[in-house]
């Protein structure tokens, strides 16, 4: 499988390595943000070097496009791979609007190619510990699940843009996935967001509240925030059930019942991009399954699209499978 490869950070990095480690893939050619990090990093991953991302879809020593850059590109990105015929791997969020991504859907379907939207949160020890814990605590009826990042110089970098990255619940909206992928469908939306200090298209902080209530009654209150005007870093997962609850604090767990406290072993979150990319390969070459499908990473976009829509309006958005409302 001949893969290119679009961006040269972080995920990128992994998804080279990971690439280079399985006999099955061979690396045909990356492309970066400019042509000095692009260089290094086909020189460090033994691969060649385009100028531009129209230029590697178009490439035909490419059968597949891995797409590892700025979030506000990917529906773009992989539009284009897919139209010259290319399967595609996209980090999350497959697009930043709902509505390219329904479009990325359906001619993935109309090319018989495979279109899978990276959520690695699903293969990570905390979920799968959540998973195999979650009936003990019976009917789950409160979930809290919060990530603070302080960074103080906050960077100027994608993560901080406007445009680049996207309304912080589509931009990480692996928070909003793993509640789906736990609790199924939501019903209602509400959301509240505020960011400190902007300069031009770059912004210091950011910090976003968003509530959603399931249609099995289930409450969840989903909190990210980064940059320099929060102050106490915090990755906190809550699960509180009619049975007891289970509380992951970092990467320690615990299962809280009747005044009794359990630990819980927490697997590691190291090597889930390699998980997902020999998972991707397994699939193009024998059939087998995937963990998640498109069309549940699209659902997720929905409820995130939703969460900006009531941030924006100070409304409650209401969803259910044909349409979402608002009151």
């Amino acid at each position: 499988m001949r893969v290119g490869l679009v961006g040269t950070g972080y995920a990128a990095k992994l998804r080279a390595e990971a690439l280079l480690q399985d006999e099955r893939s061979h690396l045909a050619a990356v492309v970066g943000h400019t042509p000095e990090t692009t260089e290094i990093f086909a020189k460090e991953y033994q691969t060649s070097s385009v100028n531009s991302w129209q230029e590697l879809v178009e490439r035909e020593d490419v059968d597949l496009v891995v797409i590892s850059t700025v979030n506000r590109d990917h529906g773009a990105i992989a539009h284009a791979a897919l139209t010259q015929g290319k399967h595609v791997v996209v980090e999350y969020p497959l697009a930043v609007d709902v509505t390219e991504a329904e479009e990325l859907i359906a001619l993935a379907k109309t090319q018989n190619k495979l279109l899978h939207v990276e959520h690695i949160e699903l293969l990570g020890g905390l979920h799968q510990a959540l998973k195999q814990n979650l009936a003990k605590v019976g009917d789950v009826f409160y979930v809290r699940y919060s990530t603070i990042n302080p960074q103080n110089p906050a960077p100027r970098k994608w993560t901080y843009n406007h445009e680049l990255f996207g309304f912080p619940l589509i931009g990480a909206i692996s928070r909003l996935h793993r509640l789906v992928d736990l609790f199924g469908k939501v019903f209602t939306v509400n959301c509240h967001q505020r960011y400190w200090a902007v300069e031009s298209e770059y912004y210091q902080t950011c910090l976003c509240t968003s509530q959603l209530c399931f249609s099995s009654g289930l409450l969840a209150q989903v909190i990210y925030g980064k940059g320099e005007t929060v102050w106490q870093p915090e990755r906190k997962f809550e699960v509180h059930g009619e049975k007891g609850a289970l509380i992951f604090d970092g990467n320690t767990g615990y299962l809280i019942q009747s005044g009794e406290s359990t630990p819980i072993d927490v697997g590691t979150r190291r090597g889930l991009f390699a998980k997902d990319t020999t998972m991707v390969l397994d699939h193009l070459f024998d059939g087998t399954s995937l963990y998640v499908t498109s069309e549940e990473s699209l659902y997720t976009l929905k409820v995130a699209d939703a969460a900006q829509r009531a941030a924006k309006t100070g409304l409650t958005i209401f969803l259910n499978d044909a349409v979402d409302k608002r009151s």
